[in-house]
């Protein structure tokens, strides 16, 4: 669940819609770290007793059409899906999450170089986001 439901905190804004199929473009990745991996403040996680709950997010994305407003509905879309996920009624102040762009040109998979241009006839995004992505890369 919590899978799927970090992949759809980014997959619609980017997009601009659900769509399930654009789910095969996302990757979620797990990385945990053993309390005395981790420290806040200069104390280690294990020394701070139980129940520290810290989790750092790195959403990276394709450049495109990412206007600060977006970035912030990711953000707050990635933070609401992990309290639900958790069972929790709002975001651990603990829970960090950074939003990444990489620059056009600069994202490589499969032996080649990606680029979020050769999606936009895909049908994958709405036309309005496919509209706003060519312009914004057009500058």
């Amino acid at each position: 669940m919590l899978a799927e439901t970090l992949t759809d905190a980014v997959l619609v804004p980017e997009v601009g819609r659900f769509a399930p199929a654009a789910r095969a473009g996302f990757q979620v990745h797990f990385t945990e770290r053993e309390p005395d991996m981790t420290a806040i403040g200069g104390r280690l996680l294990a020394d701070a007793g139980p129940g520290a709950d810290v989790m750092v997010i790195d959403v990276t994305v394709m450049d495109g059409d990412w206007p600060g407003e977006v970035r912030a509905e990711v953000i707050e879309r990635v933070l609401a899906a992990l309290a639900e996920a958790c069972g929790l009624p709002e975001p651990s102040p603990a829970w960090w999450v950074t939003f990444r762009v990489i620059e056009e040109g600069s994202w490589g998979s499969r032996g080649g170089v990606l680029s979020v241009l050769s999606l936009l006839d895909s049908g994958v995004f709405s036309a309005g986001k496919a509209e706003a992505i060519r312009a914004a890369l057009s500058d």
